[in-house]
């Protein structure tokens, strides 16, 4: 068992769900199915007899999970008279048929030829096909209350048919749309910014398609004077936010940068106003800073009892506090911890796999705000503050991460006819700092013996001469240096 499973199943048990336990690859040699069984039967409270043992491989037990499924699951309910009402609970676009939407029938029935409504968009529309998966669409003359199918009506314009909508006839139609589905509040927020300028166009529209069938993804222009024109989005995770940009980027042919991901702060300024951080570019001057807010979350942690130190270890690393430890059968124990969510987004999963050779698993639900020691580190190249490199991280990891950051771009950024500072600070104060040295022509080589004043006359007018470029030149910033510093790599790691 992972953790996700653990809290999807007291999820579903809140919600008065019926429970199937269920087991799968029973088939692969080095299934433990008696032990998980008992795991599982512990969770539930269940008989671990009960539990099916399932081969999706060999079809061992398909049919019994089937006949459970049948047997066990309650019908739909719904009235099949009152008027119709059908809840959105998917989509897709297709570039000739306009917006498909995945429906649920509640009450009533939806025929081919209405004219529908969705209640909360106010979108009017015909239905120009309808009918159900098998698994292949499959055209009908109706759906009817308890029964899922799509419909298609021709619009264009993603946003107007949105995920948890209801539809309903224009004629006729019902007067109350159904509770639909709890907002969903972005957690982690990075930019992406199309490595092709031309692409802007581009992106903005996949992001209006992606965005059809993801509620929880949001988006809002943002420029940025090193990457140009992009987009501040929000994700529910860091695992989201992979899937956002891999799906842009494969199935929209975009190549993106993606900044530094970070988290939502609440900002007390002195003189009380309270402002919302999305991004470390929009943190308010030190000065006017009276308290700052982060999101905490409780992180529920499996793993094998061997690697219980490594675990708690990783956990006070990341500023975490230890709620309580629960031995879930002799070699499975549960590990909560509350941590910032700032701590987590990076490579904390990664992490986790590495020290406990990938046995552990992690959830985590959201804890809401708690004060912190933050502060905004920004990193200034010859004097000039880039702020697509800019973090809000704790105090005590402030010198580490800026150091970090200054020895990464002095080996990104080429050498200029100039000394090239590279500085992390934390508002005036410098607390890191690494040099480009430049580049070295030799003036006096053309100089052979004679009077040394001709050299020094020579070495003091190319100094000058340096000195000059550096007032009025501008550091160039190669591509590969933001790629390098600000995009994550493979094992995790900045």
């Amino acid at each position: 068992m992972e953790a996700q499973t653990v809290a999807n199943t007291y999820l579903a048990v809140d919600a008065g769900l019926e429970l199937i336990p269920a087991l799968n690859k029973i088939d692969l040699p080095g299934a433990e199915p008696e032990r998980v069984a008992g795991e599982i039967g512990e969770l539930l409270g269940v008989d671990p007899e009960a539990v099916i043992r399932v081969s999706a491989k060999t079809g061992e037990g398909v049919v019994d999970l089937l006949e459970a499924l049948v047997d066990r699951i309650p019908p739909p309910e719904g009235d099949r008279e009152a008027p119709p009402r059908a809840l959105i609970f998917d989509s897709e676009f297709d570039q000739y048929r306009g917006v498909i939407a995945y429906v649920r029938v509640v009450d009533g029935a939806l025929r081919k030829g209405d004219a529908i409504v969705a209640m909360q968009a106010g979108t009017h529309a015909d239905i120009d096909d309808i009918g159900y998966f098998g698994p292949d669409m499959t055209p009908v003359d109706a759906l009817h209350a308890g029964e899922v199918g799509y419909v298609i009506t021709g619009i264009k314009n993603v946003s107007q048919l949105r995920v948890g909508d209801t539809l309903t006839t224009s004629a006729g139609g019902a007067a109350e749309p159904l509770p639909g589905y709890r907002e969903s509040k972005p957690m982690v927020f990075c930019g992406l910014f199309p490595v092709d300028t031309d692409q802007f166009t581009e992106l903005r529209d996949a992001l209006e398609k992606l965005s059809l069938n993801d509620a929880a993804l949001s988006w809002e222009p943002e420029t940025s004077q090193a990457l140009g024109f992009g987009f501040r989005c929000g994700f529910l995770g860091l695992l989201h936010m992979d899937i956002v940009r891999e799906r842009l980027e494969r199935e929209y042919d975009l190549e993106l940068l993606a900044t530094t991901p970070n988290v939502e702060y609440e900002v007390t300024l002195t003189d009380g106003e309270l402002v919302v951080v999305h991004s470390p570019s929009d943190m308010p001057d030190r000065a006017r800073i009276a308290s700052i807010k982060e999101p905490y979350i409780r992180a529920t942690i499996l793993c094998p009892k061997d690697h219980v130190g490594a675990v708690m270890e990783l956990c006070q690393e990341r500023r975490g506090t230890h709620v309580d430890m629960t031995f879930l059968s002799q070699q499975r124990v549960q590990l909560r911890y509350d941590l910032p969510l700032a701590e987590i987004v990076l490579d904390f999963f990664d992490q986790l796999k590495s020290r406990t050779k990938g046995y552990a698993s992690l959830d985590y639900e959201v804890l809401g705000l708690r004060d912190g020691d933050l502060v905004k580190l920004d990193i200034l190249l010859a004097g000039e503050r880039v702020d697509a490199l800019s973090m809000v991280v704790h105090r005590d990891k402030a010198y580490p991460a800026g150091r970090a950051l200054t020895e990464r771009l002095q080996k990104q950024i080429p050498r200029q006819q100039f000394e090239v500072p590279i500085q992390a600070a934390i508002g005036s104060k410098i607390i890191a700092r690494e040099s480009v040295r430049p580049m070295r022509k030799d003036v006096i080589a053309k100089c052979y013996g004679g009077d040394v004043t001709r050299k020094r006359k020579l070495l003091e007018k190319q100094k000058a001469g340096k000195k000059r470029m550096k007032q009025l030149g501008r550091v160039e910033v190669p591509q590969e240096a933001f790629l390098s510093v600000l995009e994550l790599s493979g094992d995790g790691k900045r």
